[in-house]
């Protein structure tokens, strides 16, 4: 059973890596989110970005939420492994 839960963990914060990864490469091309998959991605990452970028002081035009929440993915997954 143990072994379940590690790859599973391991599997959910891989995704969720992937996921937000996905959401930063898309906000270069298609910022305002106007195609279905960066409105898709937005969606799905936004509870997880938010909290993060209310706890960080503002910085202008630059989002430092998603390489936060990637830093703290990674070192999880790395834990998990």
């Amino acid at each position: 059973m143990g072994m379940f839960v590690g790859t599973f963990a391991s599997a959910l914060l891989s995704f969720l890596w992937l996921i937000v990864l996905g959401r930063v490469l898309v906000s270069w091309v298609d910022p305002m989110g106007r195609s279905q998959l960066s409105a898709l991605l937005i969606r799905i990452t936004e509870p997880i970005l938010a909290p993060v970028r209310r706890m960080l002081p503002p910085t202008g035009m630059i989002d430092l939420s998603s390489f936060v929440v990637l830093i703290v993915l990674g070192v999880l997954l790395g834990a998990v492994r």
